[in-house]
């Protein structure tokens, strides 16, 4: 029976995965079924399996289980393992996970048999010669060679016979956002199969999840080509659920699923990928307990044009794959460039070949096409002169900004690649660290790339770290081609630059990196710090940034001790968190210490060195965290005590419900003061609003008249068309409503949309709702009313504070401004409107016409009849003496228009206005009639009757 056992279990193994499938289901229905981490592990188990087992020469792992809680991009991990040895003699078992290398170990316990072992963060001492290791286990480590952007942290522990290891491993990460996603990896090689498997993530983002996909297992050595093409379905057994702000993802395949995906076990990486809710605002402020953490990621945003520069390694030992692939990757990327782009490549062994000598040339097909022969024809020969290429590549950047007439708000870069270390010229790295300095003097981004085991990672990461750039590092048996369009897509749509985030001196202090060279769409900045003005009840937030030829400033208050909408309590994976973990506290001491390890990376002082080491240790210590000089040491907890549980690190819910605030933008909060939003506008009278009552003042009259229009649902009002002489057109919109109760009116209507367009001195457009701004001046730029911001560029300015008003100011003569009526509980008969007024004039020629613009250059006068029709004029100064009874009359433009005496509230009701009414829509008061004013699309700018025009 056991030889025929042998020979079908041989048999099957040759002949393909369904009989390999046939005997792990064997396997888990005989052997593994009965599996449990706290029962014994000698227990009576078929002969077969008994015989399969001797043929085991390494425990077996029972137990492979991975948690995760996910709380505003910040993640805690556990993970936990039991390895089972069931032979008749110690073994040695080997605990190995592949951690992101931007992950901080912050915990790690081990149980062997009745003892149990905890690990302690201490402060790293000095190598020893000798070498002082335990006999019954190795000291658990992150290994220094990093693979794709991760680190393999080993345990290795000899495990007595008829006994289990448990392992459990805490670390900890914040997500960062590429291409538009945030991506979680767990990593799962058992190397063999696992009777039970599972992996967890809770998430939670109180912005809202979006965009939430779980891909196919990926192959690390092969990320590109670890599946099939097209095909996008989660791994077996995945299952997703989620709601507005909770996610939940588990993968928990059996061993009969294990062998689908791999014979011997699973190889690869478990991702999940999401987005959250974001538009253009200061972004998504948290505050808990004394800290606060700020992401911002502002979208719907134009690109700013580039400048940039390709330095490129054809020495020999690119020879093969690695060229091959960066020339298949170039040609993509060239295809990408906007045609506001200029550009150039140098490809450099021990010469350096510049493909278009003392310039940058624009983005033509022409051009395209010849850099891709150049690239094409580059051949592999010689050494590595990588400062040669830096300063040649930094000189062609330096004089053609200087000496071209580029726009200014353009963004240059240097994007750098090479598969080895210098061997030309010079090689010595500090001499090429500083002149590479030197020569770009702080006025662009370098960003560097290696492909291959034989690079110089520290000189390419420094290199980026010193000019403001970022660095990648692919293996040589990659899809490198992938890989470089991916890197290029991170930063090849630049949409801000110079972005500055300011808080109040006296109220935060500790805050991390702050101003920002440029902002690259799909990626996002993190701020974080600790609050030290404890009486105060909100946080003042300034957003600077340049885009284009806008320049833009974002501002707002976040409550600090609000009730939060979002109650986080009872959330999965939060409920049985232990110990005190104020996630934003992580998150602003994670941020700390990767700043402090970048500043001592980047100085050649070694004071400053000391200094900054300390200080990172200081916090790590206090973190727990382990780092560069911090070290994780074993500690035996004790004879009795209890081998470790799955203790899942999680954040500690106390006072979530009272301090936590996931605010996005500054939509403000009940309770919170917006000063910046009730300053009083200096604006005058004359405006349209309501429903909609019209007011136009004359103030060297020293009196108002007013009047409605009672058009429809739809119509497009011209309101001022001076197109043809300052170039200003402003048309609203209006909406219906159904008429109040009782009322003479068949229906209500508003102005739903203005929209205020100008071509002088260059073509802009402004379409306003009581929810959104578009601004378009041949870059669409798109603005929340909710959010206080200002934009201005060089003829251009709108202001808006939140939910309160929009201030447009055209070359600081005309200005506008847009109330914003928003209804809590609206009735039936109202609807969010707009109301425009008209605040400085000047600007705006005597031709100015439009339902108000006909009246801001020409006078009215007064008259009042007596009743056998004659008429006396009346004086300016007898105006207030004029009783409402009598009929009177006005004088417009040779016209006698009837008028009564009415009052009007304005300003959102905030103040009352005398005027003399005229009846009938106005009917002798405005040139025309009424329908003479409809314009037959919002960017109509006629400006006579009958006339169409549009910009």
């Amino acid at each position: 029976m056991i030889l025929w056992l042998w020979l079908c279990w041989g048999f099957s193994t040759s002949a393909g995965q369904p009989d390999s499938e046939l005997m792990a289901r064997y396997l888990e229905e005989k052997l593994l079924a009965d599996y449990s981490i706290m029962e014994q592990v000698a227990r009576r188990v078929p002969r077969q399996a008994k015989f399969l087992q001797r043929l085991e020469t390494r425990p077996r792992m029972s137990e492979f289980t991975v948690k995760s809680t996910i709380i505003s991009r910040y993640a805690f991990t556990t993970v936990s393992c039991t390895m089972v040895n069931s032979g008749s003699e110690a073994r040695e078992g080997v605990f190995e996970m592949q951690i992101p290398a931007a992950a901080f170990i912050s915990n790690f316990t081990m149980s062997i048999g009745n003892k149990t072992y905890y690990g302690e963060v201490t402060e790293k001492e000095k190598k020893h010669s000798s070498d002082d290791k335990a006999r019954h286990k190795k000291p658990p480590s992150p290994t220094d060679g990093r693979e794709n952007g991760y680190e393999t942290f080993k345990a290795s522990v000899f495990i007595p016979r008829k006994m289990q290891a448990r392992f459990l491993l805490h670390y900890e990460e914040l997500l960062q956002r590429r291409l538009g996603k945030y991506e979680y990896t767990v990593s799962i090689r058992p190397q063999q199969l696992v009777g039970r498997l599972r992996v967890e993530v809770n998430i939670l983002e109180n912005s809202g999840i979006v965009s939430l996909e779980v891909p196919p297992l990926r192959n690390s050595k092969h990320k590109g080509n670890g599946k099939v093409e097209g095909d996008v379905s989660p791994p077996p057994s995945t299952v997703v659920g989620h709601t507005k702000t909770l996610a939940k993802v588990t993968f928990n395949p059996s061993v009969v699923e294990q062998t689908r995906i791999a014979r011997n076990g699973i190889l690869g990486d478990f991702i999940i990928r999401y987005d959250v809710n974001r538009e253009l605002s200061v972004g998504d402020i948290q505050i808990l307990n004394g800290y606060f953490v700020h992401y911002f990621a502002p979208t719907d945003l134009p690109p700013l044009p580039k400048n940039v520069v390709f330095v490129l390694d054809s020495s020999a030992s690119m020879v093969g794959t690695k060229l091959k692939q960066t020339k298949e990757a170039l040609f993509t990327i060239l295809q990408d460039l906007r045609p506001e782009d200029h550009f150039n490549i140098i490809g450099f062994s021990n010469r350096i070949k510049v493909w278009q000598q003392d310039q940058l040339v624009p983005v033509t097909p022409n051009n395209i096409r010849d850099a891709k022969k150049y690239i094409h024809n580059m051949s592999p020969t010689g050494g590595t002169n990588i400062n040669g290429a830096l300063q040649t590549g930094a000189k062609l950047l330096n004089d053609y900004v200087a000496q071209n007439n580029i726009d200014a708000r353009s963004v240059s870069l240097i994007i750098f690649l090479t598969d080895g270390r210098p061997t030309v010229g010079e090689t010595q790295t500090s001499k090429i660290l500083s002149n590479t300095k030197d020569a770009i003097r702080d006025k662009f981004c370098l960003f560097t790339i290696g492909i291959g085991n034989d690079v110089d990672h520290k000189l390419l990461e420094r290199m980026a770290l010193e000019n403001c750039g970022m660095t990648r590092h692919f293996q040589e048996d990659e899809d490198a081609a992938s890989h470089l369009k991916g890197f290029y897509d991170e930063i090849g749509t630049p949409l801000l630059s110079d972005i500055r985030i300011d808080y109040p001196e006296d109220n935060v202090e500790q805050v991390t990196q702050n101003f920002f060279p440029n902002y690259f769409n799909g990626s996002e900045i993190i701020i974080a710090g600790k609050l030290i003005n404890h009486t105060s009840d909100s946080l003042h937030v300034e957003v600077t940034a340049s885009n284009s030829k806008k320049y833009i400033l974002l501002k707002t208050d976040v409550a600090i001790d609000l009730p939060s909408r979002n109650d986080i309590r009872g959330v999965p994976g939060l409920e049985d968190g232990k110990g005190d973990k104020n996630y934003i506290e992580r998150a602003w001491s994670y941020l700390t210490i990767k700043e402090l390890l970048n500043s001592r990376l980047k100085t050649d002082d070694n004071q400053e060195k000391d200094y900054l080491m300390e200080k990172a240790k200081s916090m790590a210590l206090t973190y727990n965290f382990v780092t560069p000089f911090t070290v994780l040491k074993m500690r035996e907890a004790g004879l009795h005590s209890e081998p470790p549980q799955e203790d899942f690190i999680s954040p500690s819910t106390d006072g979530i419900g009272e301090k936590l605030q996931s605010l996005q933008g500054h939509k403000t909060p009940p309770g919170i003061r917006r000063q910046q939003d009730k300053q009083r506008i200096k604006i005058s009278k004359t405006s349209a609003d309501g429903d909609p009552h019209f007011v136009i003042d004359f103030p060297s009259s020293k009196f108002s008249v007013c009047f409605n229009i009672d058009g429809e649902p739809g119509d497009i009002l011209r309101l001022v068309s001076d197109h043809k002489e300052s170039g200003v057109t402003v048309n609203g919109q209006l909406i219906g409503a159904p008429a109040p109760p009782n009322g003479h009116k068949k229906h209500r209507t508003y102005f739903s949309t203005i929209t205020i367009l100008s071509n002088k001195p260059e073509r802009s457009y402004l379409e306003i709702t009581p929810k959104r701004i578009i601004l378009d001046d041949g870059e669409r730029l798109l603005l929340s009313c909710d959010r206080s911001a200002v934009v201005r560029s060089s003829s251009l300015e709108v202001s808006i504070s939140a939910n309160s008003n929009v201030t447009v100011t055209i070359r600081d003569t005309i200005s506008f401004v847009i109330l914003i009526h928003h209804y809590k509980k609206p009735a039936l008969y109202q609807r969010d409107h707009l109301g425009f007024y008209i605040a400085n004039s000047k600007g705006l020629s005597s031709d100015s016409h439009g339902l108000l613009g006909q009246f801001l250059n020409h006078d009215v006068k007064l008259l009042q009849e007596s009743l056998n029709t004659s008429r006396q004029q009346v004086g300016q100064n007898q105006t207030e003496a004029l009783k409402p009874n009598p009929t009177n009359t006005l004088k417009v433009k040779g016209r006698l228009v009837p008028v009564v005496w009415k009052q009007r509230r304005i300003y959102n009701g905030q103040q009352e206005v005398d005027c003399w009414f005229a009846k009938n829509n106005a009917d002798k008061l405005i040139d025309g009639s009424y329908k003479d004013y409809l314009a037959s699309h919002p960017f109509d700018t006629g400006t006579s009757f009958g006339t169409i025009n549009s910009i």
